[in-house]
């Protein structure tokens, strides 16, 4: 099929010995570019030594080559072991060989809790930073054993929560909840310990931190969001809803600039999106609906007038 002149000669067709020769990766073959003569079998392949799924559909380019190491977790050695019990056992009866991370206690409650935040951030769509953050935190209080006796599932909802007040994207705790497998209450207690044991510290929420996210998801126009903004921060300045949560607060100053314009929404409809109760947008609004003169933005277009707002 193929002579060669001797080891370490140059490989060439005999019958067109300056042709150019190509290499068939797949078979190993050396083959001339004139005649197809196979001058050479056998060739090693340099290129990449396991497929690499690149052109499999629906695939990101997977290597079989593992995920990479993870900073956060403690042990990282590799090791080989060889199955001793019947079910691990090839067909032959011969023993499997495998390649297994030795994943300590501690590791593997720290995978869980990872994968838990992942989970629970993938629900209400947060970026990966909020997700590494949230991880971060959850090491630190895992490796300060300061909460000891606590649901993992509570810390790392707690851990997410902070997370999102620290990058900037604040989450309710209502929100939290929904994704999470633990109560309201649980979440709040964690919040607390976790914020004393690391001596960190989160920004106040406010009206603002909300407002964009709300009127977008009732589909409100940007007037809407713009006085409903105005009117919120207003309240605030005048002090006339002392001790109310930022989220009625933002919620009871969209209900009023809603009903102002002709994109009305009502109290349930506002209620589900900001997690608040129908009885908590009207107690506030009531505080807000006596002044709302002073509260609206002098540019408001009205398509309802102050008079004919509703009195709840």
């Amino acid at each position: 099929m193929s002579s060669f002149a001797g080891r370490g000669a140059k490989i060439a067709c005999r019958e067109h010995p300056d042709a150019s020769l190509i290499e068939d990766y797949r078979a190993g073959d050396m083959i001339c570019s004139q005649c197809g003569l196979v001058v050479g079998d056998r060739v090693v392949d340099v290129g990449s030594e396991w497929r690499t799924f690149s052109n499999d559909k629906n695939s990101s380019d997977p290597s079989r080559v593992g995920a990479s190491e993870n900073h956060l977790l403690n042990g990282s050695d590799l090791s080989t072991i060889i199955a001793r019990t019947a079910e691990s056992a090839n067909e032959d009866g011969s023993p499997k060989y495998q390649n297994r991370k030795n994943v300590s206690s501690s590791d593997r409650a720290l995978l869980n809790a990872f994968k838990e935040i992942s989970n629970m951030a993938d629900r209400i769509n947060l970026p990966k930073t909020i997700i590494d953050r949230a991880n971060s935190l959850f090491k630190q209080v895992h490796d300060g054993k300061t909460l000891k006796g606590r649901s993992n599932d509570a810390i790392a909802s707690a851990c997410l929560y902070i997370a999102c007040r620290q990058e900037g994207v604040p989450r309710t705790f209502k929100e939290i909840c929904a994704v999470s497998k633990v109560a309201k209450k649980e979440i709040g207690r964690c919040f607390k310990l976790i914020l004393k044991a690391l001596e960190t510290s989160v920004d106040l929420i406010t009206t603002g931190d909300f407002m964009s996210r709300f009127c977008s998801n009732l589909q409100l126009p940007a007037s809407v969001q713009k006085a409903a903004t105005h009117i919120a921060r207003k309240a605030v300045e005048l002090d006339i809803v002392p001790g109310r949560s930022p989220i009625s607060v933002a919620a009871a100053a969209i209900y009023m600039a809603s009903q102002a314009s002709e994109d009305k929404k009502s109290q349930k409809e506002i209620g589900d999106v900001a997690g608040v109760a129908d009885v908590t947008i009207r107690q506030s609004y009531k505080l807000m609906y006596p002044r709302a003169k002073e509260l609206f933005p002098p540019d408001f277009k009205f398509h309802t007038s102050i008079d004919q707002l509703p009195q709840l």
